[in-house]
C-alpha cells in the first residue's frame, strides 16, 4: 500500500492548431512546457509526462522540456498514462493545453478522491481539463475509459452511485484561437506560451 500521489501531464504527439502565424509544433510544446511547470511546482506529488500516440522521437522532444529525472513515456490513452505512472494511491492526468491552470485545482481533485472514484476539472467548452482517479481504478471507470474529450454527461451515465464522480472547479483549455482571450496577461506564469504570442 502506498500514499504516493502522481500528476501526469498528457501531451499529444503532434500539434493540431496554433494562433495565426504561429507554428503548431512550437505552440504545442509551449503549452506543454508551461503546463508542466505548473505541475512541477506542486508540493507532495510526483510528476510524470505521457506523450499520447508518440514514438521515441516525440518522447525525446517533450522530455527536453522537463526537469532531469522526470519520467516521460509514450501512451495510447489517458488510462494508459495513469497505469504507467507507477505505484500510487491516486493519479491525476492533466491535458497539455492549460498553461495557466492554478495548481490549487489539482489539489482539490486529490482531496475529492477521498470519497469519489473519479474527480474531474471540467473545461468551459464541455471537455475535461484534468481527470483524477483512485488506484486501483474502479471497474466502471475502466469501462468508461475517459479521455479529455469525454463529456461529463457520459461519466454521469456510467457512475454506479451518487458520489462516484466528483466535479471540481472548472477551467479553460486552449483549443482554438478564440480561447486565447481567456489568458490573463496580468497573471504570472505561462512564459513559453506568452513568448509565442508576442513573437510570431
Amino acid at each position: 500500500m502506498t500514499d504516493r500521489r502522481v500528476v501526469v501531464l498528457v501531451v499529444p504527439a503532434s500539434g493540431s492548431w496554433a494562433p495565426p502565424g504561429r507554428d503548431p509544433e512550437a505552440w504545442r510544446l509551449a503549452l506543454a512546457e508551461d503546463t508542466y511547470e505548473v505541475l512541477a511546482a506542486l508540493d507532495r506529488v510526483d510528476v510524470a509526462v505521457a506523450v499520447s500516440g508518440g514514438d521515441d522521437a516525440a518522447v525525446a522532444e517533450v522530455a527536453a522540456l522537463t526537469w532531469p529525472g522526470t519520467p516521460v513515456f509514450a501512451v495510447d490513452s489517458v488510462l494508459d498514462a495513469v497505469a504507467l505512472a507507477g505505484p500510487a494511491a491516486a493519479v491525476v492526468a492533466v491535458s497539455h493545453d492549460v498553461p495557466d491552470l492554478p495548481g490549487l485545482l489539482i489539489g482539490k481533485l486529490f482531496r475529492a478522491l477521498s470519497t469519489a472514484d473519479i474527480a474531474i476539472t471540467p473545461s468551459e467548452d464541455g471537455t475535461l481539463a484534468a481527470i483524477g482517479v483512485n488506484i486501483p481504478i474502479a471497474d466502471w471507470v475502466a469501462t468508461a475509459a475517459p479521455t479529455f474529450d469525454t463529456r461529463l454527461s457520459d461519466l454521469e451515465s456510467h457512475k454506479p452511485r451518487r458520489h462516484a464522480v466528483a466535479i471540481g472547479p472548472g477551467w479553460h483549455r486552449l483549443q482554438s484561437p478564440a480561447d486565447i482571450a481567456r489568458l490573463d496577461p496580468g497573471l504570472e506564469g505561462w512564459d513559453a506560451t506568452r513568448s509565442i504570442l508576442r513573437h510570431p
